[in-house]
């Protein structure tokens, strides 16, 4: 006959800190904010609607813009705050004039290669290309026409310089 399950008895764990615990804890479960800017600026002991209106941004794009004309146009409109830290909408400004990076997919150094190789020794003959000896994913001429496509759009002046006729003194 097996023993009957004793309940353990909760003890008091003395060398926990738990104010520290919950301070830890608190500081998780709070939103991480991605942009440096607001997170720099933010009082975590204000509201969300306080810290943007002190930022000069808009908690409700509606009310702060309302739309006028055939739709329904609110009366309310929120009355301006006092921006009191401005240097975050001019952070925020800076940061959107510069030229964004394009994230896209590159192009492989192998790829790189197998398409120099392909147009060096082929120019535009699709169809010879698939039967290189070079083609080791057996590309139909179709495929490897949309990776020298690629090669051209990242790549345009190498392609330019690979494609135009070499003079020989």
């Amino acid at each position: 006959m097996p023993k009957a399950k004793q309940k353990r008895r909760h003890t008091f764990n003395y060398s926990v800190n738990r104010k520290k615990l919950k301070r830890k804890a608190k500081k998780k479960s709070a939103p991480r904010i991605a942009c440096n800017e607001i997170r720099n600026a933010w009082d975590d002991t204000k509201s969300v609607a306080g810290n943007l209106a002190d930022m000069g941004l808009a908690v409700d794009p509606n009310k702060t813009l309302p739309i006028h004309g055939n739709m329904v146009t609110s009366t309310k409109v929120e009355q301006s705050h006092i921006v009191c830290k401005p240097y975050v909408v001019e952070g925020l400004q800076a940061l959107a004039s510069l030229p964004s990076k394009k994230t896209g997919m590159g192009i492989s150094s192998d790829m790189i290669q197998y398409v120099r190789h392909m147009v060096e020794n082929y120019g535009e003959d699709y169809k010879a290309m698939a039967r290189d000896e070079k083609n080791y994913y057996q590309d139909t001429p179709k495929q490897i026409q949309h990776k020298v496509n690629l090669y051209k759009h990242h790549h345009a002046k190498e392609y330019k310089a690979l494609t135009s006729p070499q003079k020989e003194p």
